[in-house]
């Protein structure tokens, strides 16, 4: 029995399907949307995130349901649309405020049913359905496309209405849509960068702030970036801190506290930012010097010892292991003492000089350290281990107590 299919009041009619096809096409579904995503994801690989992320349920859930009022509207030419909408309608909302054009999720669109009229080909074999069949499928689905990515367009065309058009509100999605990551297209930044007026440079330079000091718009350059709503706000400088960029700056964020990140590929945005707060902590907790502008570049070694303090402690209790049973001033008096033969290679003498002590005292302490750590000091790697955790310990006592001063043992 033929039906004729009505499409949305988006779309033309559908054509006649028979609604005996629901039947054959439902059992499809679950492995039909497993391969869409993946095809998706494979073209698409912004996507992967949105498929694997905090809000991939929903996003899932989504797709089946775009899928499954298809099928239902085969079945019953009436049925509702009006949950579908509301999906199709969002799905642009979140386009809008993701920053992205409409473009990838219009070709999402297509992917999803290319894919589906390959399982038709295959399941119109196996039931042996009719040419005739298979072509009203084909104009039906490309029908309802249209419905969905019209629906996509009504909720992106709502959402850009509310965000507004002030350069300010662009350029801020658009920093938020750099941040992201290398998985953003650079032809979508361009479009975006366009919209905004912004050249897209190939290098940038990310600045920490804190939150209590931020400075005014007016203080800076008009092709710097910004985004004061983050709670963590941070601004994008296009290219490398020049002298006269680094001037600039300095004169813009008086009586602000920040730092600044170092130079990257604009791809690799998020790290310059993660760098710079990074640094910003160091300097609040008094690990580095807490200047008015920090810059990273200054401070290399200290971030890549304590980039990941859990592992900084793993590598202490591994290589620093042999002093653990003694008491708190043994073990600090023979860390100095190693730290101080690992840097300087000097003799007694020299090192009791650098100490503070006794020759006869840093000779004592050597003994004891030979009995301790065996042959570890005499292996080149473990050595270097060695020194890299009591580096790393002895910035950590940096720190500042709750008082202010320098704390640890």
């Amino acid at each position: 029995m033929a039906v004729a299919r009505q499409g949305s009041e988006h779309g033309e009619p559908l054509g006649p399907i028979p609604r005996e096809f629901a039947a054959i096409i439902r059992p499809e579904l679950p492995s039909l949307l497993k391969e869409m995503a993946s095809e998706i994801v494979a073209a698409i690989p912004e996507y992967a995130q949105l498929l694997d992320g905090p809000n991939a349920r929903v996003i899932r859930v989504g797709i089946e349901q775009n899928i499954a009022t298809f099928v239902d509207q085969i079945a019953a030419p009436t049925a509702t649309t009006s949950l579908r909408d509301e999906i199709c309608r969002r799905f642009g909302r979140f386009e809008a405020y993701e920053g992205r054009s409409l473009d990838m999720l219009q070709a999402a669109y297509r992917i999803g049913c290319q894919v589906a009229l390959r399982r038709v080909r295959t399941v119109g074999k196996r039931y042996n359905l009719s040419v005739t069949v298979m072509l009203a499928f084909a104009d039906a689905l490309f029908a309802y496309m249209g419905d969905i990515a019209e629906l996509s367009r009504e909720g992106y065309l709502q959402a850009m209405a509310e965000l507004g058009e002030e350069p300010d509100n662009r350029r801020r999605r658009l920093l938020r849509r750099i941040l992201t990551g290398s998985s953003v297209a650079r032809s979508a930044l361009a479009e975006l960068a366009e919209h905004a007026g912004w050249p897209l440079p190939q290098e940038v330079t990310l600045v920490a702030l804190r939150a209590e000091h931020t400075p005014p718009r007016a203080a800076l350059e008009k092709d710097i970036l910004l985004d004061f709503t983050d709670p963590e706000p941070h601004l994008l400088i296009p290219g490398p801190l020049d002298g006269r960029r680094r001037d600039a700056l300095r004169t813009a964020l008086a009586g602000c506290r920040a730092a600044v990140g170092l130079t990257t590929p604009l791809s690799e945005a998020a790290d310059s930012l993660r760098w710079a707060r990074h640094t910003l902590a160091l300097a609040e907790a008094g690990v580095i010097d807490d200047q008015a502008v920090t810059h990273c570049e200054d401070h290399l070694l200290p971030l890549w010892l304590l980039g990941d303090p859990g592992l900084i402690r793993q590598l202490a209790d591994r290589y620093l292991g042999p002093l653990v049973g003694l008491t708190p001033t043994q073990r600090h008096r023979l860390i100095d003492t190693l730290r101080t033969w690992l840097t300087t290679r000097g003799t007694a003498v020299q090192m009791a000089e650098a100490l503070g002590v006794h020759p006869q005292t840093v000779r004592y302490r050597l003994r004891l350290l030979d009995r301790a750590f065996g042959d570890q000091l005499a292996d080149p790697q473990h050595r270097f281990a060695t020194e890299v955790a009591l580096r790393a310990l002895h910035l950590n006592e940096r720190r500042r107590s709750p008082g202010g001063a320098p704390g640890g043992q």
